[in-house]
């Protein structure tokens, strides 16, 4: 059976118990330690680690190889920047969609993928917001119902998803639906942190433990005592400082900068990025002990693209009563591709608000005559203006164009994007906060 024909035959059904149905396939390989079979329900990381969701024990396979996951059409796998490469048949891939039947190979391991003959129910929540996310999408429905079971445990979330798709919402969510609700919810953003400030705002100082260290302070862990403590971009954390957070998650304890007392803390933890934690593993610049305390329970939230049915009704949400300057075709919007996601979209209604959207909304509408269009179709700066506003709405729109081309290019990446534009990387980490990128 073709991955096509799987598609047609396994497509997500939606019934009347608020389910979906989805095949759950099986893996079979024989490793050094013999024979097994393993059914794959939802993302799962292929490694030879001893955390690794389905472990595989061959020393040619890298500790964290390759990622599985069921999907509408069949199962992805994906090769997480692996030492000896991931095969389908004889072909190496970095990402492929499986068949029935597939044989895969993992260093030197073979691997076989059947499908079963009868999908599986998985769970929908009933509704069609969680928190403050919205979509009645069955992936956003899926999401909820998981989000919903991890909010019952306090063990570590690990929130992974592109940029712009609601992870520190899905956060909040969570933190409100738990036993800790009543208690703090404290944010730290890794990205926006330097090296040097990064521990003393997590653990905190004592009086006089650097230069300008006037008085004693309490960090983020201690803020968040009985509540939850939510690392945003956990990707970006220093490798020095990896190990500290790790002791701090094990002992349950932190140290403040300056002092030799270890304090008891109370906090549940939720983790974020939108970079791949396992090519950093396998990279050397995210530790793999940490990685595995992190993904204890482990959240992936759907971009914009895979539920373009959400974004009308997300539009209507956000210009809660307003009104557009200009009429959108909503059936376009769902077109767009919103390589911002759920940011993207917002942004734009702030805009079609305040200065229109060029018309009715179409893939590639020109920009009216007497306005200057904004590089890669963003919101034309209108010329009846005071040249000063003009100018600075202008470098504006540039700025912000050039920026997300720049991620772009680079994979999202803020270092190399960084690098390749000449800027220092906490430079560009200000550009992006300023444009909401």
């Amino acid at each position: 059976m073709s991955a096509d024909e799987y598609a047609d035959e396994t497509e997500i059904s939606r019934v009347a118990t608020g389910r979906l149905l989805r095949s759950r396939p099986e893996l079979r390989w024989t490793d050094e330690a013999g024979p097994h079979a393993q059914v794959i329900a939802g993302r799962t990381t292929v490694g030879s680690a001893v955390g690794a969701e389905l472990r595989i024990a061959d020393r040619e396979i890298s500790r964290l190889h390759a990622e599985l996951e069921p999907a509408e059409q069949g199962t992805w796998i994906r090769d997480l920047g692996s030492r000896n490469g991931t095969f389908v048949g004889d072909l190496r891939v970095t990402a492929a969609l499986l068949p029935d039947g597939a044989r895969l190979r993992l260093g030197g391991t073979e691997l076989s993928l059947r499908y079963p003959s009868e999908p599986s129910p998985v769970e929908l929540w009933p509704g069609g917001s969680f928190g403050g996310l919205i979509g009645s999408s069955a992936p956003m429905r899926e999401l909820y119902a998981g989000l919903a079971r991890v909010a019952e445990s306090d063990a570590p979330v690990l929130l992974l998803g592109e940029t712009g798709t609601g992870k520190e919402v899905a956060a909040r969510a969570i933190h409100a639906a738990s036993k800790r609700a009543a208690q703090p919810f404290v944010i730290v953003d890794c990205a926006a942190l330097s090296a040097s400030l990064v521990e003393g705002e997590l653990f905190g100082h004592a009086r006089g433990a650097f230069t300008g260290a006037v008085g004693a302070r309490a960090g983020s862990f201690e803020a968040a005592d009985g509540g939850t403590i939510f690392l945003d971009e956990i990707g970006e954390l220093p490798l020095a400082m990896q190990p500290k957070l790790l002791r701090a998650l094990e002992s349950r304890t932190v140290k403040r900068l300056g002092e030799s007392e270890h304090r008891p803390v109370d906090v549940r933890l939720i983790a974020a990025t939108h970079r791949d934690l396992g090519r950093l593993v396998n990279s050397g610049a995210f530790r793999e002990d940490l990685y595995f305390r992190l993904a204890v329970l482990l959240l992936v939230l759907p971009p914009l693209r895979a539920r373009p049915g959400d974004v009308p009704l997300l539009y209507r949400h956000f210009l809660a009563g307003r009104q557009p300057r200009e009429p959108v075709s909503e059936r376009a919007l769902a077109e767009m591709p919103w390589l911002g996601n759920v940011r993207e979209l917002r942004n734009f209604v702030e805009r079609v608000c305040a200065i229109g959207a060029s018309g009715p909304l179409t893939l590639g509408s020109p920009a009216p005559a007497g306005e200057a269009a904004a590089p890669g179709g963003a919101s034309p700066v209108p010329f009846e203006q005071p040249f000063k506003e003009f100018r600075e709405r202008w470098i504006d729109h540039g700025e912000r164009e050039y920026v997300r081309r720049l991620l772009e290019r680079h994979g999202r990446s803020v270092a190399a994007a960084a690098e390749a534009a000449g800027l220092d990387r906490t430079y560009v980490y200000r550009l992006i906060r300023k444009h909401d990128l």
